[in-house]
């Protein structure tokens, strides 16, 4: 829809080195659904996180945080994307498996939290604890 308020630009066709391949089997190429001019702004806010000489975290240590957001996020090609950095900006094996079983932590205890507050708003309580969480 036009506006008469202000000009319309011309369609931009940038699209954002953040994931470049297409998808394969004839599914359509990332990004298919964004507007040109929300591909590029999502283009731009990536590279300035990931690329930008005035990061202040390593590479490794960005790509981590990324696995973990992925997993958290059910994004797979973020994922596979994230894991590939990693390796690259040399994280071991332990430190993905940490980073994974972080991330698996939090998602938990989000599950914990929001079972919680439900709880308390049904007025539920089946399992009454007078103590710190994790005694037995």
């Amino acid at each position: 829809m036009d506006s008469k308020l202000a000009p319309q630009p011309e369609a931009e066709t940038e699209v954002p080195d953040s994931n470049p391949q297409p998808k394969k089997d004839g599914k359509p190429a990332s990004y298919s659904m964004m507007e040109p001019k929300m591909r590029r702004i999502y283009g731009e806010f990536y590279r300035e996180i990931y690329y930008s000489e005035k990061k202040h975290m390593d590479t490794k240590t960005q790509e981590l945080i990324s696995i973990a957001a992925s997993v958290v996020a059910k994004c797979q090609g973020c994922l596979e994307g994230h894991l590939k950095k990693a390796i690259e900006s040399g994280a071991t094996e332990e430190e993905i498996s940490e980073t994974i079983s972080i991330a698996a932590a939090i998602n938990a205890a989000a599950i914990i939290d929001l079972t919680d507050v439900a709880a308390a708003n049904m007025n539920i309580n089946h399992f009454p604890s007078d103590g710190p969480r994790f005694r037995g």
